[in-house]
Order: C-alpha cells, then sequence, then structure tokens
C-alpha cells in the first residue's frame, strides 16, 4: 500500500513472470521468531524488487535514480517509511539497503534495470 502512492508505479505482492515496467515486487519474506521472551516479537525480512524498462537506457537509468534516492516523490524508501507502523499492524519497519542496481533478465527473455531494497518488519 505504501509504495502504490509513487505515480505510475505499479506493485505486486507476486513474483512475476512477465512483469509491466516500472513495476515493485515484494518477495515473501525470510521470518526470525521470537526475539523477545514473552512478548513474541518477530523479524521479517522482506525484498523489495523494482523493474524499470531498458527499451531507453536514459530513461531506464533517471526512474531508477528516483526510485533509488533517500527522499522525494519516487523514493521507494521514502513512500515504504510513509507509515512505518503500516497502519497499526506492525510495530516498526525500516529500508535498511539498496543494492543490485543492474540490468536483470527475467523468464520473459527481457532485459530490465532492477534494484533491491531490503525491508526489516518487527512484529507480535
Amino acid at each position: 500500500t505504501n509504495l502504490g502512492t509513487i505515480a505510475g508505479l505499479r506493485t505486486s505482492y507476486y513474483i512475476l513472470d512477465n512483469p509491466n515496467p516500472p513495476v515493485a515486487i515484494v518477495t515473501p519474506p525470510s521470518i526470525k521468531y521470537g526475539l523477545t521472551f514473552g512478548v513474541g516479537l518477530d523479524e521479517y525480512n522482506f525484498q523489495v524488487i523494482v523493474l524499470v524498462t531498458r527499451a531507453d537506457e536514459r530513461i531506464g537509468q533517471e526512474l531508477i535514480d528516483a526510485y533509488c534516492a533517500p527522499t522525494g516523490a519516487g523514493s521507494v524508501k521514502a513512500a515504504i517509511e510513509s507509515d512505518r507502523t503500516l497502519g497499526g499492524l506492525v510495530a516498526d519497519l525500516h529500508v535498511t539497503d539498496m543494492t543490485g542496481v543492474s540490468p536483470t533478465t527475467l523468464a520473459d527473455g527481457q532485459v530490465y534495470l532492477s534494484a533491491t531494497f531490503a525491508v526489516q518488519v518487527f512484529a507480535q
């Protein structure tokens, strides 16, 4: 929902075989259970993979640069962290890293420019 605030960026919780960029794909999390005694705090680690077109290298690079910026209307980090409790569903979340800006070839044979964001979520 937070990513949906970025104009023109599609979102998916499903790993897509034939994406329609620009798109942010939220992968299923890894989970660390029981970080605190008695409270049951769990840590969820998601990856958000952003894909943009490589049909025009300049436009693709400009899009990915805006998504990777720490602030601004196109910032993935700013959008995700705009509601750090996800409407009260979690205790807190942080975008911890952005890695891997690179060309990526998917199952459809198309080459995309991608960036991967790590999101750490704490929930009871």
